[in-house]
């Protein structure tokens, strides 16, 4: 099976989308969980304000990602990097389904 494409602290290969993400990481999550069919990005982004229920989504949608792109990994691997590295999984996890920010922030460097 596949690995990720990028790497779980590959999040400066798109440093618009790790910039943003740092600060609004409900909109990032929300994209993602949309491009994989996981639901609605604002019915994501607002989980992510809920105790418990963010790592349920953010579980979820990571799960979705590697199901769709076909990764190898587990409920617990994704528990792991959810709980202690959640702001670089949602990068890769964004980063895996093309997510970009808005306003064009989410251009490559190696691209400029």
């Amino acid at each position: 099976m596949a690995q990720f494409e990028n790497g779980l602290f590959g999040c400066f290969s798109n440093i618009g989308l790790c910039v943003f993400s740092y600060f609004v990481p409900c909109y990032t999550h929300g994209k993602t969980a949309e491009a994989v069919g996981a639901g609605t990005c604002l019915i994501c982004a607002l989980s992510m304000f809920v105790p418990f229920l963010n790592i349920w989504a953010l579980i979820t949608t990571r799960g979705k990602v590697r199901e769709s792109k076909g990764i190898d990994g587990t409920l617990v691997n994704d528990l792991v990097m959810i709980c202690f590295c959640a702001p670089c999984a949602v990068i890769q996890s964004a980063l895996e389904m093309g997510v970009h920010t808005p306003l064009g922030a989410g251009e490559s460097m190696a691209r400029v």
